[in-house]
């Protein structure tokens, strides 16, 4: 039984965990990061793979969300080259789209002010002489065609940069090694895991919880018993189609539901999502859903005429993650997307759960998790600041 010690325990190696664990790292304490199966396992190699601001968050007006994400971006791009860089996105306005040409060009402009006018701000609209070389779109009823600019990732691979550059600052990773059980003691707590089937004690100052979707199942394994935090699992699945888009990727409003589903070519094939469902049952379950297949089949099939009854044939893979939405009546499309952090006591906190999250502020909220257990850490040196330190491709072996 190993009695090490540690400033912070974090459970959970998806992006927010992993960024805990370099923000941590970074100001100098003592880190050991728990994954039971791997990194970005779950809803972090499961997502849209964009690094953005949330346009579509503007008709909700979660105005600062979109600012700090849109800081998140230009910071992500400056640090990792490699694993995040700005893409053309294509915006086509048709006859019957609920968003006409005038909420647009709105809403982007507001988009390039809450950026500060940063990389990738500028939009345009293509002459309809363009129309032509948009990879087969329909032009039927289309009033109007808007190019911006936002970035795209392989956040499975972000995940890993970030764990990669943690372990640099002395950040220890176990995995595959999972949480059996934590008790909170006055000065911090006693957390057990197995590893290599062999059970293993630790201290910690503070215990991160950053289960994801599984948050409340680490909160469970807690003495004594905290309360859960009620929240809403919403499904997104995604498919890749053996088809390559050549002119960047499209923004496009579903037909039925007027929501918003991404085009999004890569190396050799296209992925598309996502979806919004409820989900109800346990996150190991999670699995892709006949009828959304058939509906990002449909959205890809009504604007490209081409692929029309070919899409399905052509669907090489699907997957689903889960997102962390608070509780509350209405649909998920119109759910906040703040990051709520809940900790077991206000003075001095020995656990602190994360709900929610989006992939573009992973580092910001891991500074503000850090920024806020500080006053209750001893006192270190702080080693670098994660807005400068660069993210390389980890070795995936």
């Amino acid at each position: 039984m190993s009695g090490e010690r540690y400033d912070v325990v974090v459970a959970g190696g998806g992006i927010h965990g992993t960024g805990v664990a370099q923000a941590a790292a970074a100001a100098g304490y003592s880190v050991l990061l728990l994954e039971k199966s791997d990194l970005a396992a779950g809803t972090s190699s499961k997502s849209s793979k964009l690094i953005h601001g949330g346009l579509r968050y503007l008709e909700t007006f979660q105005f600062g969300l979109v600012a700090e994400c849109l800081r998140e971006r230009a910071i992500l791009l400056r640090v990792a080259p490699q694993l995040v860089r700005l893409l053309p996105f294509t915006i086509p306005v048709f006859e019957r789209t609920r968003r006409g040409p005038m909420l647009v060009r709105t809403g982007l402009s507001l988009y390039a002010l809450l950026g500060r006018f940063g990389p990738g701000a500028a939009f345009s609209t293509l002459a309809r002489r363009e129309w032509d070389s948009l990879d087969g779109l329909r032009t039927d009823g289309l009033r109007a065609v808007f190019r911006y600019s936002d970035a795209q990732t392989d956040d499975r691979r972000l995940t890993r940069a970030v764990m990669a550059s943690a372990q640099s600052l002395g950040a220890q990773l176990a995995m595959p090694a999972e949480l059996l059980a934590a008790q909170l003691c006055d000065d911090g707590c006693e957390v057990h895991y197995r590893q290599d089937d062999r059970e293993k004690t630790c201290r910690a100052r503070v215990l991160v919880n950053a289960g994801g979707p599984w948050a409340n199942d680490i909160l469970g394994r807690v003495l004594p018993r905290q309360e859960e935090f009620p929240v809403s699992l919403v499904q997104g699945s995604h498919i890749v189609i053996d088809h390559r888009f050549e002119q960047g990727i499209y923004y496009l409003e579903s037909p039925r539901d007027g929501r918003a589903v991404f085009v999004m070519p890569r190396e050799n094939d296209t992925l598309v999502g996502t979806t919004e469902i409820r989900f109800r049952g346990h996150p190991d379950t999670v699995t892709p859903y006949p009828r959304e297949r058939a509906y990002l089949a449909s959205v890809v099939e009504h604007y490209f005429p081409a692929l029309r009854g070919a899409v399905a044939g052509k669907i090489r893979e699907a997957m689903a993650g889960l997102r962390v939405l608070p509780e509350g009546k209405g649909h998920a499309f119109h759910k906040p997307r703040e990051t709520v952090l809940r900790t077991d006591r206000k003075a001095s906190p020995r656990l602190l759960s994360i709900y929610g999250g989006k992939l573009t502020a992973y580092r910001a909220t891991a500074e503000k998790i850090v920024g806020r257990l500080a006053p209750h850490l001893p006192a270190r040196t702080r080693m670098a600041d994660t807005s400068r330190l660069p993210l390389e491709p980890a070795d995936d072996g």
